[in-house]
């Protein structure tokens, strides 16, 4: 039997820390069906019981929109929250629980530990673990805290904040940065690092004492901490932050935790991988088009809605070595799920997944605008180290073709033929028919014939320059001024030259069809052509006018 998180669970385990219970009650949402950002320029459809994050809601009319909406469950607002009576009066004859989020804490974290609690709401409460739901762990914390009567973290290998107790209040500052920022600061990894903590978790399994009154840096109780370990490998660590010593009844009790949380770890680790296999083939199966399409879609619950299929890649690679090649798969996986919960946010149903090296996502979107402004979004929040192209708008029945279009443009990004990392099919047609045309060439085994074979000939035979010549004149549209100052040379050398190519390759130049196949062939094998030469001027000096003249 399944069992989705309710609000009162979400408000009890994120607490005073991340949100603040401002009016409502949130006991009466048994379940959440999804977190969405509100946007007030979009027409959205909420599911049950959503938890509406309000980014940037603050004039009350808006307030009162929202609540007075489509049946959420709750609306959070960045905090302080003022509740005029207006707004008290429509809270109460709502339902919706108004809730406000800590100072300091930003949105992008709070999407992040809500995304993290509905899925552990999915977890079959008939597997439990030690008395706990098998993967709970945000219900393992707090039973740890009870046990050592001190509040804690549960971290991972990398001391990202994986889950946390309640009592945090009673910690220090650092502990209340931490959590805010669900990773370590730097400067305290760096801290701990140089008193050999991490060293010393590696190795041992009994609880480390470390020592606090860095009170500058807001480091100012002593903290114990337990490696959580599978046999020989690192999985995370459990972190408290005590004001004595623990009893030796409570050392015992804190590494039998880290026992427990080790299975809690692995088993959520393995229903991730489940859930994220099982999303890939949907995606993958709805995507590719075929005989499994439709039911894949339909799975996804998108068989009704309009998508844009968005394929994302990794804008670097790294050594061939193993271990930048793991670094690769995992930094893929990463921003794969990323991008997940980047589009969840956005839309309950968008759907993600890494299929080989590249990610693909099904945004369901009502234009290929609101696509691209969504993902250059996500670009600009992860970094400038990926590319992505935005497919066609299609049905849900129809993404096969949209995809078709993300893998041409994110082949146009990959090739660097387009100066910007984000863009549609329609934003690179020409530079994706080159290619398509490119596929065609190699698929035939087709050779370059005709006027540019005979002119890339010569130049290779003598020094020359005449297929650089050319590219230059077809791309000035034939102004010859323009095209001899892009290959700094007189006009008059540059006419002589014309010429000459025209002898030499048998094109005549005032024939259009002539012209457009030299364009074409010029773009299809010799892509440094494409643009027209930008070198810098000629030195003057008499061995490069020897040189210069050679090549005429």
């Amino acid at each position: 039997m399944s069992q989705r998180t309710g609000l009162a669970r979400v408000v009890d385990d994120l607490g005073t820390t991340l949100i603040d219970l401002v009016r409502g009650d949130p006991g009466h949402a048994t379940d959440i069906g999804g977190v969405v950002i509100h946007d007030p320029d979009d027409d959205q459809s909420l599911p049950p019981s959503a938890l509406v994050l309000g980014v940037g809601v603050r004039d009350p009319a808006e307030i009162l929109e929202v609540l007075g909406g489509q049946g959420a469950a709750a609306l959070v607002l960045r905090g302080p929250v003022v509740v005029t009576d207006e707004i008290a009066a429509a809270v109460d004859r709502s339902g919706v629980t108004l809730l406000g989020l800590a100072p300091g804490a930003s949105w992008t974290q709070l999407a992040a530990m809500l995304r993290s609690l509905l899925a552990e709401g999915e977890v079959d409460t008939s597997d439990t673990i030690g008395g706990v739901p098998a993967g709970d762990l945000f219900a393992l914390a707090n039973a740890v805290a009870s046990l050592i009567d001190a509040p804690v973290t549960i971290e991972d290998r990398s001391s990202r904040v994986l889950a946390f107790s309640g009592r945090q209040d009673e910690a220090d500052a650092s502990r209340v940065e931490t959590i805010l920022g669900r990773q370590v600061p730097a400067r305290f990894s760096q801290l701990l690092e140089a008193r050999g903590v991490f060293q010393q978790l590696y190795r041992s399994d009994q609880p480390v004492t470390i020592e606090g009154a860095d009170s500058a840096a807001g480091f100012v109780l002593p903290r114990v901490a337990v490696a959580v370990k599978a046999g020989d490998e690192f999985l995370g660590s459990i972190w408290a932050a005590v004001r004595a010593p623990l009893s030796p009844d409570a050392s015992r009790a804190f590494t039998d935790a880290a026992k427990l949380v080790a299975l809690h770890m692995m088993r959520q680790r393995a229903g991730a991988d489940v859930e994220r296999r099982l999303r890939a083939d949907l995606v993958s199966t709805a995507v590719e088009g075929g005989t499994g399409a439709a039911e894949a879609v339909r799975r996804l619950g998108l068989a009704d809605q309009s998508c844009v299929v968005l394929a994302l890649a990794l804008a670097h690679s790294h050594g061939d070595d193993p271990a930048s090649h793991a670094r690769l798969l995992a930094e893929r996986q990463q921003v794969a799920d990323a991008l997940a919960m980047h589009l969840t946010a956005v839309h309950p149903r968008a759907a993600a997944a890494l299929i080989s090296d590249v990610a693909y996502a099904i945004l369901p979107a009502e234009s290929e605008d609101r696509a691209l402004r969504i993902a250059n979004d996500f670009r600009n929040r992860i970094g400038n180290h990926v590319l992505v192209g935005v497919g066609q708008l299609a049905d849900g029945l129809s993404l096969a073709r949209s995809r078709a279009g993300a893998d041409l443009v994110l082949r146009v990004l990959r090739a660097g033929r387009s100066s910007s990392p984000v863009a549609r099919v329609s934003d690179v047609h020409g530079e994706g028919l080159l290619l398509e045309l490119s596929d065609l060439i190699a698929e035939r085994g087709d050779t370059l014939t005709g006027p540019v074979a005979r002119l890339i000939e010569y130049d290779r035979r003598h020094n020359a320059c005449l297929v650089e010549t050319l590219s230059a004149w077809l791309d000035a549209f034939g102004d010859v001024a323009a095209a001899s100052a892009a290959v700094f040379v007189h006009p008059n050398t540059f006419r002589y030259r014309l010429r000459r190519l025209s002898e030499v390759g048998e094109i005549d130049l005032t024939d259009p069809n002539a012209r457009f196949a030299a364009m074409l062939q010029l773009r299809l094998w010799r892509p440094d052509a494409a643009e027209p030469a930008r070198r810098t001027p000629p030195s003057t000096d008499a061995t490069s006018l020897t040189a210069r003249r050679g090549a005429r």
